[in-house]
This record gives C-alpha cells, sequence and structure tokens, in this order.
C-alpha cells in the first residue's frame, strides 16, 4: 500500500476541477473557498455559534453520547437554491454498516442559517464543482451540521468507519476545533492501495470527494481541555434524487 503522511497539495484555485478529476479529493484554503464560492471569509466565520446549540443525536448504535447534529435538504438547480420539505436522513447498509437502512429524523437547521443569501450561495457553487465534474444536472443535496464532542472521553467523527456516502460529491467543512486532538482524516482510492492522511485544522478549510472513487474516515478526538470538540459541516451532492427516496 502507497499512504503518504504528509498534508495533500493544496488546489490552485484554477485547478480545482482538474484536481477532483485527477485524484478523486480536493483540500482547498478557507481564502480559497471564500473566493471560489463569492463569499466573505467573514462571514463563514460568523456561522460558528450557530454549532453551540446543535441537540444530541439519538442513534448511536454504539452508545455514545458524543454526537450533535442537525440535518437539511435542497435542490440545486445551477443557482436556484430551494429548501426542500424537511425529511429523515437514510442510507442504504452498504454505504453505512452501522447505521445504514434506518430513517434517523434530526432536527432541522436554523432559518438563521439556511435562510441566508451566502449559505445559498455556497450550496450553488458546490453545486457548480459537482456539474463540472459529474456533468449538469439537478443536484439533490444533503446538509449536516456535526458537533464531536469528548463528552465520553472519546469522540468518533465517523464511528461507522471508512465508507462512502453514496452520492456523487461530498463537501466537508471544518468549522472549529478547540481543545481536541486526534480528528486525522483518511482518504483512499475506492479501487486501488493508495492512500492520503492529514488533518484538517484551519476554520472553513475544506475536504472535497468524488465519492464513488474514494473512501474516507476521520480518526477519533480525546480531550486536551475541558470542553473539547470538533465542528463540521458536511454537505453531500446526488443526482436524480435523495437518497431512500423511489427514482423519478
Amino acid at each position: 500500500m502507497t499512504l503518504s503522511f504528509a498534508p495533500p497539495a493544496i488546489a490552485n484555485p484554477q485547478e480545482l476541477d482538474a484536481t477532483l478529476r485527477h485524484q478523486g479529493y480536493a483540500v482547498v484554503t478557507p481564502q480559497q473557498v471564500a473566493s471560489l464560492a463569492g463569499i466573505d471569509l467573514e462571514i463563514l466565520q460568523a456561522w460558528r455559534p450557530l454549532w453551540d446549540a446543535l441537540p444530541p443525536d439519538n442513534y448511536l448504535r454504539d452508545g455514545g453520547r458524543y454526537r450533535r447534529r442537525r440535518h437539511a435538504c435542497f435542490v440545486v438547480e445551477g443557482p436556484r437554491v430551494t429548501l426542500a420539505p424537511h425529511r429523515p436522513h437514510w442510507q442504504p447498509v452498504e454505504y453505512n454498516a452501522l447505521h445504514g437502512g434506518m430513517q434517523r429524523h434530526f432536527e432541522p437547521m436554523a432559518a438563521a442559517l439556511v435562510a441566508q443569501p451566502a449559505w445559498q450561495q455556497l450550496l450553488a457553487w458546490l453545486g457548480l464543482v459537482t456539474s463540472a465534474l459529474k456533468g449538469r444536472n439537478t443536484w439533490y443535496t444533503e446538509a449536516h451540521q456535526f458537533r464531536i464532542d469528548t463528552t465520553d472521553g472519546i469522540g468518533r467523527p465517523t464511528p461507522e468507519g471508512a465508507h462512502r456516502d453514496g452520492v456523487d460529491l461530498v463537501a466537508v467543512f471544518l468549522v472549529d476545533r478547540v481543545g481536541v486532538k486526534g480528528g486525522e482524516t483518511r482518504v483512499f482510492d475506492a479501487a486501488g492501495p493508495n492512500g492520503q492522511r492529514f488533518t484538517l485544522t484551519e476554520p472553513w478549510s475544506l475536504l472535497l470527494l468524488d465519492d464513488p472513487r474514494v473512501i474516507h474516515e476521520s480518526t477519533p478526538i480525546q480531550p486536551m481541555a475541558d470542553g473539547g470538540h470538533r465542528d463540521t459541516l458536511v454537505v453531500t451532492l446526488r443526482a436524480g434524487n435523495f437518497q431512500g427516496e423511489p427514482a423519478p
């Protein structure tokens, strides 16, 4: 197995599409996220307190209490972003062996976030990235606010282990990281031996994943101070329909 421990080369903004096509993933700096999405970085950073009011995830099958989250669905068609009726999150067991096959009902994301023009602009940009990679389409988009804390002494960002999500593109934004160690990101070729491991540390840095091509996971976090936690925003985009819905 070829496994690199060094941080991957940061995608040049002008080469983002080519980087995704070449290696199946790309890491984007916060400054590049803001520039590419056309959003002031200070606006993104101002969203951080919205992660302080996430309700517990009551579906953890490992018995843990370390995850809090909110969830919302959108339909992205070019520049148009439409909030879809609130629905449960569902994944097949083929993609989530731990929590797949069941409907998980999470509290919706706050209107204070999803009604903002900058939020809709961020999703529209992710839709453009996905269309550049997969071809122009309507993107059925799910957004998840996560807080992984160290209530139990250890927090697991991906308790299901290394996995794919069954979508076309996955976007993982690091929103905040406070008083923890660990949380290393690992990305592996789905059909080969190569892999990368690195740690996102800067708020609003972004990992983009061509989901059919790569498998990903994040290692557990441990506390370095009271109240240690790791906040992320995960957005998935999928052609055709939301997972769990019949094809049109």
